[in-house]
């Protein structure tokens, strides 16, 4: 009987120690569940689908509205706290700044850049077959032997896949009329929309993080409430930070190309200041035209706008960057390179629109739990492990009084 009794309590033992407090166990029973829940998600697609495009259908203006809410509400709450001057005021009058400012863009500016854009359009094809030509001669130097059949076979690749591409994207728009019209009548709903979208936003959104607080349960809420703020910080350091170095890139650029005279400057600043929204690759991609513009022009023009790009790296990753970004999201930039590679593999330039600020938000919501689950679980328990810092100490202090 008292073997039975012994053998029965081994091998609860041997259960609890495998399989309820192991946290190889629960990894696999949690990653199990992880792709059982997606299972579930895939044989019930024909429900979420009409949940998604309902979802779809208002993502864009919504997303629109939320980037100019961080990036109007600062002055909001600044204007409140500090002034006392009511928020309806203040976004009025922001709204009022921002409509004279769409004037003077559309009246000045958009005449100049949408000529720069015309004329480059026009004459690339021009301006590309000058490039490879003006290559190609300078390749017939003999030092430069070894590496012209490699070169050649780049601009022989480059060339064929810019002329499929293009190819491809004519045909596409000339077959779907449809998909046009459905473009352009989104394009039309969300510039219509998100302006009330955000007017809202700015008048009520301070208060939206205690109304969903609430939902939460007692105990949660306080974690509940911290955790809202934590992903609002960090969307909010984002959004700012990149569109802050995005505008002062294309100011850099715009004032560069126009003291070294480079054809098609404007339009060439604001690529890269859109461009440069995507991390790491954006600027060198946008830097790609001007250098095959600056082969055409001369030699002379090619090293200046070498220079010019030498110095806005220069500036902006030694004081734009760390002055408007720091490491708010703390991410190493080997994660943010393979964040980029895949996200745009797997959902294109929405994902290298969306990878990092997607990333940023299940970190804090993983992390948290993890702690959670860290304090409340008695996996991570380390008694059996090694002692405490606690007995170390006593161990050492009779190690002294015994010499």
């Amino acid at each position: 009987m008292e073997y039975k009794e012994k053998h029965r309590r081994h091998r609860r033992t041997i259960f609890k120690k495998w399989f309820l407090n192991n946290r190889l166990s629960i990894i696999l029973l949690n990653i199990l569940l992880f792709f059982l829940v997606i299972w579930v998600f895939n044989k019930i697609s024909f429900i979420l689908n009409p949940a998604w495009l309902f979802f779809s259908a208002i993502l864009p203006p919504l997303m629109l509205a939320i980037i100019q809410f961080y990036i109007m509400n600062p002055v909001v709450d600044w204007l409140e706290r500090k002034f006392k001057v009511p928020r309806v005021i203040t976004i009025i009058a922001l709204f009022l700044i921002v409509v004279v400012a769409l004037v003077w863009i559309i009246n000045t500016l958009f005449p100049i850049v949408q000529g720069q854009i015309d004329s480059l359009v026009k004459n690339w094809p021009h301006i590309w077959n000058d490039a490879v030509n003006a290559t190609q001669n300078a390749l017939r130097d003999p030092h430069l032997h070894g590496v012209k059949n490699n070169i050649n076979n780049m601009i022989d690749h480059a060339q064929k896949t810019l002329f499929k591409s293009g190819r491809t994207a004519v045909s596409a728009t000339l077959g779907n009329i449809s998909s046009a019209i459905s473009i352009i009548t989104m394009i039309f709903m969300t510039l219509l929309t998100a302006p009330f979208i955000l007017f809202f936003m700015l008048k009520d959104g301070h208060n939206l993080r205690p109304y969903i607080t609430r939902f939460a349960p007692q105990r949660w809420q306080k974690s509940f409430s911290q955790l809202l703020y934590d992903i609002n910080d960090a969307l909010a350091s984002y959004i700012r930070g990149q569109i802050t170095v995005a505008f002062w890139v294309g100011i850099m650029f715009a004032i560069g190309y126009t003291i070294i005279g480079q054809p098609y400057g404007i339009a060439l600043a604001i690529l890269s200041g859109v461009l440069n929204l995507i991390p790491y690759f954006g600027t060198f991609i946008s830097i790609i035209p001007a250098v095959v513009i600056a082969i055409i022009v001369s030699f002379p023009m090619l090293i200046k706008v070498l220079i010019v790009f030498v110095i806005e790296q220069t500036i902006e990753s030694r004081l734009i960057s760390p002055l408007v970004m720091g490491n708010k999201m703390e991410m190493h930039p080997v994660t943010t390179i393979l964040l980029l590679i895949g996200a745009s593999a797997v959902w294109g330039l929405w994902g290298v629109i969306f990878g990092i600020p997607i990333y940023a938000i299940l970190k804090i919501i993983i992390s948290r739990v993890y702690n959670y689950y860290r304090r409340v679980s008695k996996v991570f328990d380390d008694e059996e492990v090694a002692p405490s810092d606690t007995e170390n100490v006593k161990q050492g202090e009779k190690i002294e009084k015994n010499k």
